[in-house]
């Protein structure tokens, strides 16, 4: 299963419960679209041409290796990813795993902004994190309108995480789980590899920011909050 979301937008807190599932694994972002296939020399190249195999295709093989190897040591039964930059590369996810299931997780595209801005003041200006941060709502956007999927919102996640929750089991075909609502602390809470904050280290749902007013949403993204049914 792939969480399918923008930066920022919950999707730590929803791998930490479900990764408290007994059949699910849920770790850290995994990035495994960064890992790269290179040919040192032609011959290697023709070798796996000739077995029928490009470079995405090794590709393919080096992802699903690395997420199966995980989930066998985990001895659990599903796994669970979420590096939001999976977004840019639904194309191939669903080619490399075609019986993967999506969850699309949204959030108010202002709240997205926000948080992101805050993650890294420093790094981003309030509106150059508005503006990078579409370019993954926008990708979401495309995602969830070329695969099938359940869509997911954080705002409902954090004001009724049961059930949410259940829902999500359901379209899993997995038992609904209580663990979900304790899920305790992450494994792995580190800068790169998920959220951080102190909220997502309490081990329980925490309810979400008050939603932004429609005077507090940049023009940049009304357009989206229109599409994502936040803003008539």
């Amino acid at each position: 299963m792939f969480i399918i979301s923008p930066v920022r937008s919950g999707s730590t807190l929803l791998r930490a419960m479900l990764n408290a599932h007994p059949d699910l694994h849920a770790p850290h972002e995994l990035h495994v679209r960064r890992l790269r296939v290179e040919f040192d020399t032609s011959l290697a190249e023709k070798a796996m041409e000739a077995l029928g195999h490009n470079k995405a295709d090794l590709e393919h093989l080096l992802w699903d290796r690395v997420l199966h190897r995980e989930l066998v040591r985990s001895g659990k039964r599903f796994i669970v990813e979420k590096t939001p930059a999976n977004a840019f590369a639904y194309e191939r996810l669903s080619t490399c795993w075609p019986d993967a299931r999506f969850v699309f997780l949204l959030r108010h595209p202002a709240s997205i902004a926000s948080s992101w801005h805050e993650a890294s003041p420093g790094k981003r200006t309030p509106d150059e994190a508005a503006a990078d941060a579409l370019r993954y709502m926008k990708a979401v956007q495309r995602a969830r309108k070329a695969l099938p999927g359940l869509t997911v919102r954080y705002e409902e996640l954090t004001a009724d995480p049961e059930g949410i929750g259940r829902g999500i089991c359901e379209f899993l075909e997995v038992p609904w789980a209580p663990e979900l609502l304790s899920y305790g602390t992450p494994d792995v809470v580190t800068k790169g590899l998920g959220d951080w904050k102190d909220k997502i280290r309490s081990g329980t749902v925490q309810r979400g920011r008050d939603l932004p007013r429609p005077e507090q949403i940049p023009d940049v993204l009304k357009d989206m909050c229109r599409t994502w049914e936040y803003l008539t």
